[in-house]
């Protein structure tokens, strides 16, 4: 059985010493790729360097909507130039995020409507990250009609929201919150989610799931979130694991 973590932080500080024994743990349960994210420019260089030294891991770059302060106009040319070099699998992850309110909503948009167009000049994927801003997210991805679609990064939404992102061409992200049983309207709504619109993800070394203290999450525990979603589907491990892996290959143009 094997896994894809569809979304991991591998070069966060709290994981960066350790990456050679985290892939290899996750390997032994069958976690062989990682999608690994970018969230400033400052970060990309170090992502792409775990890369080029572990099989198995996939970048993407982007510039996220809670580090505005870090961000600068350059980046914004630096990630064209990333795409040109065909060094990433999505641009990512970027959105729009209003759970600490919308002080800075315009800055927020603007940069995420560029970051749109960027994506779709180079003909690759997004990885959405959205609090509080699922509405005008969909409406800005109606706006831009891009010729791919992505992934929403850690879904919490409505099952209605998440079929207006699929119909847009996104799969859905499910985490660990699925591992909490206090989560029900989560379980509910990935229980419902269509088999081919759903990847797993740990976002290590954050989102802890359910039992391990404070972390830091880990991507081998990526075969408990499969294991808590088969469970809520009623299906197999074995067999969601086999579409879910068909489906991350398939959003991210992976061979």
């Amino acid at each position: 059985m094997k896994l894809i973590d569809s979304h991991c932080h591998l070069n966060a500080d709290l994981l960066a010493s350790q990456t050679t024994k985290i892939i290899s743990d996750a390997n032994a349960v069958g976690v062989d790729k990682f999608i690994v994210p970018g969230v400033i420019a400052a970060q990309w260089n170090t992502q792409l360097q775990l890369g080029s030294l572990h099989n198995g891991i996939y970048c993407g770059a982007g510039l996220h909507p809670l580090f505005l302060e870090h961000h600068h106009r350059k980046d914004l040319i630096k990630l064209e130039e990333l795409c040109q070099q065909n060094l990433l699998v999505a641009i990512g992850e970027i959105g729009l995020d209003f759970y600490h309110g919308r002080e800075r909503e315009a800055e927020q948009i603007m940069l995420f409507e560029e970051q749109l167009s960027i994506a779709d000049n180079a003909n690759l994927p997004i990885i959405l990250h959205v609090r509080k801003a699922h509405d005008q997210v969909l409406a800005t991805l109606r706006k831009k009609q891009l010729a791919k679609g992505g992934t929403v990064h850690a879904f919490n939404g409505s099952i209605q929201q998440a079929k207006q992102y699929i119909d847009l061409g996104f799969a859905i992200g499910i985490g660990g919150a699925i591992t909490y049983p206090r989560a029900k309207k989560l379980r509910k709504m990935a229980a419902l989610l269509p088999e081919e619109a759903i990847l797993l993800e740990t976002d290590s070394p954050d989102m802890v799931v359910a039992g391990k203290g404070r972390g830091p999450n880990l991507p081998q525990y990526l075969i408990e979130i499969l294991h808590v979603l088969a469970k809520l589907r009623q299906i197999t491990p074995e067999r969601l694991a086999e579409a879910i892996t068909l489906n991350t290959k398939r959003a991210f143009n992976l061979g």
